[in-house]
């Protein structure tokens, strides 16, 4: 029970970091640091941080079998996951891609079904629906989806990324089975960092860091230390206790804490539509949650 508790205490951490990252990394991006270039920083700094973890305090062996499944979690979890958002970011609109985000509980639910023979109940189904109904509500509230046909690859991007994490959530899962989380996490960012480099070699090597404020510093450490080693460790740590469908589905407490935060620095206020939106949400990660029951036979 305890373990489950912590599980669920780090998932909170991790979505309120997500929470936090939406303001933090758009101050960087695209001005001090280009997209690709931030996410190479991004896995440069969790391969070293994780390294360092991994060496002095766990030392695992890996079988070199489980190479090829470490090397998939770095393709979808790192590599499509991460340049896809952002690229996509850059094409659509922030309603857009936070509408689309939404879908991933539900790919998720529907990938764990065929890989790992996760049972798709009634009460995940009605647990989604609150979700998508909470979350949905909360990022309408602040603006309008566009159909403009302009958007269309944008659009597309964010979901083939919403569509590669859930894909990692769920193959990730049977190496926390057999591995610590740092150890799963040094070889997933090992190997994502092969996929990530040609593609943002180029903008990291153009930064200007004179243009660096101290401001600026501090934010890139951040998204470094606290969205990308925190917030995957983390993930990796509830893994090991909670399914996919579990973690995934508090992917739809982002905006309520968004929102939280920007009431606490005054940018925005409470109204019934938030306080509807997070009965929703609290409600969809609840019946997500609880176990199923299992039937017993005399």
């Amino acid at each position: 029970m305890k373990r489950v508790f912590l599980a669920h205490t780090a998932l909170f951490i991790v979505n309120l970091i997500y929470a936090l990252n939406y303001t933090i990394a758009k101050d960087v991006m695209p001005y001090y640091i280009e997209p690709s270039g931030f996410i190479l920083l991004r896995v440069l700094g969790g391969v070293f941080l994780f390294l360092i973890f991994y060496v002095f305090f766990i030392n695992e062996r890996v079988d070199k079998k489980d190479y090829f499944s470490f090397a998939l979690c770095g393709l979808f979890g790192v590599a499509i996951n991460q340049l896809f958002f952002f690229e996509g970011l850059n094409l659509t609109t922030p309603i857009n891609a936070a509408i689309i985000m939404t879908t991933n509980p539900i790919l998720v639910i529907v990938i764990s079904a065929f890989l790992i023979g996760e049972k798709i109940t009634p009460q995940k189904v009605l647990g989604i629906f609150f979700g998508i109904v909470g979350a949905g509500t909360l990022i309408l509230n602040s603006g309008s989806i566009s159909f403009d046909n302009n958007f269309f690859i944008g659009n597309l991007l964010v979901f083939i990324n919403a569509t590669s994490y859930a894909i990692y959530l769920v193959l990730v899962k049977g190496l926390m089975k057999k591995y610590q989380p740092l150890t799963v996490m040094f070889f997933v960012f090992l190997f994502g960092l092969f996929f990530v480099f040609p593609f943002g070699y180029q903008q990291l090597t153009s930064i200007d860091i004179e243009l660096f404020s101290r401001d600026i510093y501090l934010k890139v450490l951040f998204v470094v230390i606290c969205t990308t080693f925190i917030a995957y460790l983390f993930n990796a740590f509830a893994l090991k206790t909670l399914s996919p469908s579990v973690v995934s589905i508090y992917i739809y407490l982002q905006p309520v804490l968004a929102s939280v935060i920007a009431i606490i620095y005054n940018s925005d206020s409470i109204d019934y539509i938030k306080i509807l939106s997070s009965f929703f949400i609290f409600t969809a990660v609840f019946l997500v949650s609880i176990p199923s029951k299992k039937v017993i036979t005399n």
